[in-house]
């Protein structure tokens, strides 16, 4: 089993959204996938409440049980653990990158995300494990200067930026309250066809 943590010391950069949308894909893959809350939050948890559909499992969980949850999504046959970080808790995130294989860190392309990666990035290189930053909730027109200079930094503090674009979409909002992901709801969307694309790159880079 591979895991994978979604971790940002900023708030509001969309790591839940991501966490649900991305075990939802490889679910539809044929793929078990787990999502483990850690955000005392637990938006992931009641988003997994409301969903009807049998996968993916969700377990809210405190970080002091997150090797126990870990071993039994992989004894239960699941492919991918999604770890959910809260924000602004180092520790938990800590915890989170300790036990995960690589971590995707969602960022919005600005001044204050991109002000805060220097803490997400020295919490990495605490760990040794490999970061991508994924543009997140990018609003069009797409500023190409912005995009720059974020992954600018993101080169500086030793990370790699992730080859998709997601943005600031209605039907990421509409979908959620709902249980189901916009893969779901607008299959054919745009939304949807984003969360593919990364889905696919990600499981490249699991692969490696």
């Amino acid at each position: 089993m591979k895991t994978v943590v979604i971790v940002s010391q900023k708030g509001g950069t969309g790591k839940t959204t991501l966490a649900v949308h991305l075990a939802t894909a490889f679910e539809r893959e044929g793929k078990p996938a787990v999502i483990i809350d850690l955000d005392p939050q637990a938006s992931a948890a009641v988003w997994g409440d409301l969903r009807k559909a049998e996968g993916p499992a969700v377990q809210s969980v405190q970080s002091a049980r997150l090797g126990v949850t870990l071993k039994a999504a992989a004894d239960a046959g699941a492919d991918l653990a999604i770890i959910d970080t809260p924000a602004r808790s180092e520790n938990t995130a800590l915890d989170a990158l300790r036990a995960g294989d690589l971590a995707l860190m969602p960022f919005r392309p600005g001044l204050f995300d991109t002000a805060a990666m220097s803490f997400t990035a020295n919490l990495l290189k605490l760990t040794g494990k490999p970061g991508f930053v994924v543009f997140s909730q990018i609003r069009a027109p797409t500023n190409a200067a912005q995009l720059a200079d974020v992954t600018e930094a993101a080169t500086g503090y030793g990370l790699s930026v992730a080859p998709v674009l997601i943005h600031w979409r209605t039907a990421y909002e509409k979908c959620l309250p709902g249980g189901v992901t916009a893969q779901e709801d607008e299959p054919k969307g745009k939304a949807a066809g984003e969360i593919a694309e990364l889905s696919r790159w990600l499981q490249t880079v699991l692969a490696k």
